[in-house]
């Protein structure tokens, strides 16, 4: 009897606390001078979200203060949802002029890195991002559940593990030493078949992935492959697609060419990162499909201009005048026809943190602000088939920045975010 009583009394004690709990969180009731809400083009005064518990739960025209809450002045603000960066390297060294920097590194020291990274990532405006590979596998994951567990601050992270490649592709660090003499760790993804590719797949994803990230073509930074030239054949990434779709998970593929792009799409990627090649029957044929362009448009610039000053190798700064005004031209064309492009920056390539600086060249090259806007918002969480993020609608974490002009007036007011807030949290 006595047992039993000390069942009913725990389960008592663990029922008030729950409604203690629920009661103790704090509401936020914050007032927008301009609202963006990240899914519309819509936008308005004098409305005020209400927060409670990491969640919106509404978005009306302002009134007094609910009972318990705390209103939060952001009146003299634009107010946006927090910003998504579709392409990011967090988990990463960064690049330079030493080929062999990511080897030197451990994988603890890399994951430490990457924790920097994504505090300076959070505290520019970027609440989430898709990290998309790392040379020392699976440091994206390490980092992305440290995060989860408030260990370190940063953004949420989807992340892919390690790069799905051929040997000697532009997944491999190649150009350091013999590739088979690579530690592990920096070849958890390299296939040379449809069934080893399956397989590291399922590796992947065994092993904590959200998706996956082929390599599709050749890449601008990295000795020996060229842009234009297919990698994965169209049997490796259908095998690889077939194995993620199965388990509810999305590929994405790195894909300059026009051949690898199409190679990619008939295969059944959901995205390609780059595209920096496609030609018109291309973009004609991702439209067709819905198929997602993360276009990573800025950083070109930053290549040719810091790359050279610190002495990148020539066969990187070659391959990246190659690419740098195609891409851009076929980003406006992209923009022209309508199809489906998400915000991405590949930052990693360049500093951290400085993610906002491509918004500028989505406009120059064809976007509104205010489509620029949603492709780092609303649109970039439809990419990811996210309803979680990305919005200032009831129901969405609350993650929202502020900035005090315009940015629809200066888009590269996104450059100088004011104040940043995560799942109700104040960043800065």
């Amino acid at each position: 009897m006595q047992h039993l009583r000390h069942r009913h009394l725990i389960a008592a004690l663990a029922a008030a606390l729950v409604a203690a709990a629920s009661a103790s969180a704090e509401t936020l009731y914050v007032e927008a001078g301009r609202l963006i809400d990240g899914v519309t083009d819509e936008v308005r005064t004098g409305h005020c979200i209400t927060i409670v518990a990491e969640r919106i739960t509404a978005v009306a025209p302002c009134g007094a203060t609910p009972a318990g809450a705390t209103r939060l002045d952001w009146s003299g603000f634009t107010v946006l949802p927090g910003l998504i960066d579709l392409h990011t390297h967090l988990a990463d060294l960064g690049q330079s002029a030493d080929l062999a920097a990511p080897m030197k590194a451990s994988p603890a020291e890399t994951a430490l890195v990457g924790a920097r990274n994504a505090r300076v990532t959070l505290n520019a405006g970027f609440a989430s991002v898709r990290d998309v590979g790392t040379y020392r596998g699976l440091t994206d994951v390490a980092l992305r559940n440290a995060i989860e567990r408030g260990d370190v601050p940063g953004p949420r992270m989807w992340v892919a593990g390690a790069y799905l490649t051929i040997p000697g592709g532009g997944g491999e660090l190649n150009g350091v030493v013999p590739n088979d003499q690579l530690p592990p760790d920096m070849r958890l993804g390299v296939a040379a078949t449809p069934e080893e590719a399956a397989a590291k797949t399922t590796y992947l994803l065994d092993h904590g992935a959200d998706f996956i990230k082929t390599i599709a073509t050749g890449a601008v930074l990295a000795i020996g492959t060229e842009p234009g030239a297919p990698e994965l054949t169209v049997e490796q990434l259908r095998a690889i697609v077939e194995v993620a779709h199965a388990r509810g998970k999305r590929v994405t593929a790195h894909a300059h060419g026009a051949v690898g792009i199409r190679n990619a799409i008939t295969a059944g990627v959901d995205s390609i990162e780059h595209a920096s090649l496609a030609d018109e029957a291309t973009l004609q044929l991702a439209r067709k499909h819905g198929t997602w362009l993360a276009m990573d448009i800025y950083n070109g610039t930053y290549i040719d201009d810091i790359g050279t000053k610190e002495g990148w190798p020539e066969e990187y700064l070659r391959k990246n005048r190659e690419t740098t005004d195609a891409q851009r031209a076929a980003f406006r064309r992209a923009v022209e026809l309508g199809v489906n492009i998400g915000f991405a920056t590949d930052a990693g390539v360049y500093p951290h943190g400085l993610n906002a600086r491509q918004f500028s060249y989505m406009v120059r090259y064809g976007m509104t602000p205010m489509q620029a806007i949603r492709s780092a918002t609303g649109r970039a969480a439809e990419e990811m088939g996210r309803s979680d993020i990305g919005a200032i609608v009831p129901g969405r974490y609350a993650d929202m920045v502020a900035v005090r002009a315009d940015p629809l007036a200066d888009i590269a007011a996104l450059e100088r975010i004011d104040h940043v807030m995560k799942g109700g949290t104040l960043v800065r």
